[in-house]
């Protein structure tokens, strides 16, 4: 049994842990939640700090659950927002639910027949059944309204000035929050919950149940919220969410996301995002420290969550994909990546279409760089790049005499034009 609380400390990953919680934990196995949104079919980044509070719950040799809200998904919690979400349906739920205990299975064990393995459960599972009646007979009456008044989440919707109020279904969100604390108390032995720091007033509600209800104790243990050190939101990018699911966010995206990280911000995440111990971080820092330009921490990062939300042939294909534009691949490297890793990697590049005939007829290269592609201006200035040497197809050198042809093609309908060392175009063949 390691100190779970200790662990999180040094990781930067403890914000508020209620009085007797570590003490708790230290003597013996114990059950903690956390909760997940399924508003959607895959988790995102911003979902990573409470899995890796799990992940680590579950080293330590205590027993993770997971709880979908299926219940309170259908709700909103009106912690940090100032809207209400739209509602989804039983079938909708239930499929993302599945989609996302997928995910959480590459960071907890659910399967072993260890006495620690991980639970999945759906709050929905027991509400669904509950009557308005009985729980504000059963539930209602032991929490006030001046106690559910006095919560952050509540007041500061209440208050604002550009709020549009809040409507009695988010005012009930603490109340069915703490219900499924008290429940999986009772049912499951589950004595802690845990979440981030906007969750607190959430967490606290539960514990205030779990007293007046059944006379036990329940603890709480938040996280901080992630920030980034120039003030944008941890989490997106310009194409929004960075999700786990590689369908919304290639691997190679997942991946050129932490390589990206700032120097100040590898060394806050690779203590939270990684399962790496104290001494190899030390290490990795001062490595970094001795030559920033080498990006060590960065890259160690980007491999070991990469790795862990997807696989490591995704990991070393992320590494080709990012070798391509700045390093020395060659055509055959090219020809290796997938059209949507080809996309991602030359997302922005300008582009033009060309019949797929030229190709098969062959297509000489000064015509591929002026009248058919428009990569360059004229024939004129075609031919002086070609005299310079400064134009590759697929990554390789070509001269005057180059024909293009099928063989050429990436994934059978792509081809790279290059003049020096940045200056990308793609020909992409219709």
């Amino acid at each position: 049994m390691k100190n779970f609380v200790e662990e999180l400390t040094w990781r930067g990953m403890i914000h508020t842990v209620m009085p007797g919680a570590e003490e708790h934990l230290m003597e013996g196995m114990r059950s903690a939640y956390v909760g997940f949104d399924p508003t959607a079919d895959s988790l995102h980044i911003g979902n990573l700090v409470p899995i890796m509070l799990l992940a680590h719950y579950q080293r330590c040799g205590h027993r993770p659950v997971a709880l979908v809200g299926g219940a309170t998904g259908m709700i909103g919690d009106p912690s940090g927002k100032s809207n209400e979400r739209n509602l989804l349906d039983e079938k909708t739920l239930r499929h993302n639910q599945e989609s996302i205990k997928k995910q959480l299975s590459h960071f907890l064990d659910f399967e072993s027949d260890a006495e620690n393995a991980a639970a999945l459960v759906n709050n929905y599972d027991w509400m669904k059944n509950f009557s308005f009646l009985e729980f504000i007979r059963d539930i209602g009456k032991h929490i006030t309204v001046n106690y559910m008044m006095a919560k952050d989440s509540v007041k500061n919707r209440v208050s604002s000035d550009a709020s549009e109020g809040l409507s009695f279904t988010e005012f009930t969100y603490q109340l069915v929050q703490g219900y499924d604390f008290l429940h999986l108390y009772k049912e499951k032995d589950c004595s802690i919950q845990m979440g981030g720091s906007d969750q607190w007033g959430n967490i606290t509600t539960g514990t205030e149940l779990i007293r007046r209800v059944s006379g036990g104790k329940g603890f709480a243990i938040t996280c901080p919220l992630i920030t980034k050190s120039d003030g944008s939101k941890f989490g997106k990018s310009e194409g929004g969410n960075v999700w786990l699911d590689a369908n919304r966010t290639s691997p190679y995206k997942f991946y050129q996301y932490w390589v990206n990280s700032s120097d100040e911000d590898a060394e806050k995440y690779i203590k939270i995002f990684t399962f790496l111990t104290e001494s190899e971080i030390n290490s990795l820092v001062e490595e970094h420290k001795g030559a920033p330009h080498l990006r060590v921490l960065q890259k160690r990062l980007a491999e070991e969550i990469t790795t862990m939300v997807h696989s490591k042939d995704d990991l070393e294909n992320a590494i080709k994909a990012s070798e391509i534009l700045f390093g020395n691949s060659t055509s055959h490297d090219l020809k290796q990546l997938n059209e949507q890793t080809f996309l991602d990697v030359f997302d922005g590049v300008p582009q033009t279409e060309i019949s797929k005939v030229d190709t098969e007829n062959g297509l000489s290269i000064i015509a591929a760089l002026s009248e058919k592609g428009g990569f360059l201006k004229s024939n004129g200035e075609a031919r002086r790049a070609l005299k310079e040497n400064s134009i590759s197809v697929n990554k390789e050198k070509v001269d005057e005499e180059y024909i293009i042809t099928s063989k050429d093609l990436i994934n059978n309908k792509f081809i790279l034009l290059q003049r020096g060392k940045k200056n990308y175009f793609v020909l992409r063949i219709v």
